[in-house]
């Protein structure tokens, strides 16, 4: 049985939901081997007007899927097809890259995908749920039942990222994260900062940043980056996230202010492998200059973090 938990289905369940009704096929990717460009579990949605969202190769085999699609909408049966083996002759689609990999294409309907499951999907995502879908490559069915010799793939609760202060890193940090399918919420408890109209589309929280957290209840999948300057309350959010299992915990600043730092929240009480949890200064080291250049170090720092070992 092969089992994947790693990629991001937002855009495709959206999808799903507005195209409800229209006829529709859904690719995923059930194997990889080598330098693939998309992991197990990928999908992509394909409308019976043509429509697509998502990839299953980064763009070297969409026109084959995008055929087999429009194929098993009009009523062929599924397709498992393998793309990348060097032989030419045998398959007529290869990768740049190098990789090969696994699609089957299933019609979105009792016989294949039920539309039934996309729905049960979007639903565990909206409560933070995990749910488990079950192919049986043989029949290209799928269903909530395990069976021996299905493909699993696990889709797991969306990926958070907790953002502590409405600064203007802020305003290109969120959409970054959004455009990754990670839920965002800002928190700063000065209203002046927190305003709908600077942050348009973001779930924002006007609390102090420990209760905020605290009632966020972040998990692995979390990230909370504080960014305010102000350690009143940077400090009290540090304090709150490294009393979790947030996956990812950053703190926006210098060498010597994050130097600073870390004797207070040592002061406070805060343990040396807890305070070792801390990236600070935040992110990837790009040079960064600008507000927008920061937010994307912070956004590849926290996506590092989520990919090393995390599902």
């Amino acid at each position: 049985m092969m089992i994947t938990g790693s990629a991001d289905h937002s855009r495709i369940l959206a999808a799903a939901r507005d195209w409800r009704g229209d006829g529709m096929a859904i690719a995923t990717v059930v194997q990889t081997w080598r330098s693939a460009p998309c992991p197990v579990g990928t999908h992509m949605l394909v409308n019976a007007d043509g429509r697509f969202v998502g990839s299953v190769s980064g763009g070297c085999v969409e026109g084959d899927v995008l055929q087999l699609a429009a194929d098993v909408i009009a009523g062929a049966p599924f397709e498992l097809r393998r793309y990348g083996v060097p032989d030419g002759a045998a398959w007529e689609v290869g990768l740049p890259c190098g990789g090969d990999i696994g699609v089957i294409v299933q019609p979105v309907a009792q016989s294949g995908f039920p539309a039934e499951l996309l729905e049960e999907i979007a639903s565990a995502q909206n409560t933070g749920e995990a749910l488990t879908v079950y192919t049986d490559l043989s029949s290209g069915h799928s269903a909530l039942d395990a069976a021996e010799g299905r493909f699993a793939n696990i889709y797991a609760p969306p990926r958070r990222l907790i953002i502590v202060g409405a600064v203007e890193i802020a305003a290109t940090l969120a959409p970054i994260a959004q455009s990754m399918g990670i839920s965002v919420v800002l928190v700063d408890p000065r209203s002046r900062f927190l305003t709908a109209e600077r942050f348009p589309g973001i779930t924002l929280d006007d609390c102090w940043p420990d209760e905020a957290i605290a009632a966020h209840k972040p998990d692995v999948r979390t990230a909370i980056v504080t960014l305010s300057h102000d350690i009143k309350i940077d400090d009290p959010a540090l304090i709150a996230a490294l009393g979790s299992p947030a996956g990812y915990v950053a703190a926006l600043g210098s060498k010597a202010s994050h130097a600073a730092r870390i004797e207070r929240l040592a002061s406070a009480g805060v343990s040396a492998d807890r305070l070792a949890r801390i990236e600070g200064p935040a992110g990837v080291a790009i040079n960064a200059i600008s507000a927008p250049e920061i937010a994307l170090s912070v956004a590849a720092g926290m996506i590092r973090a989520f990919n090393n070992g995390l599902r």
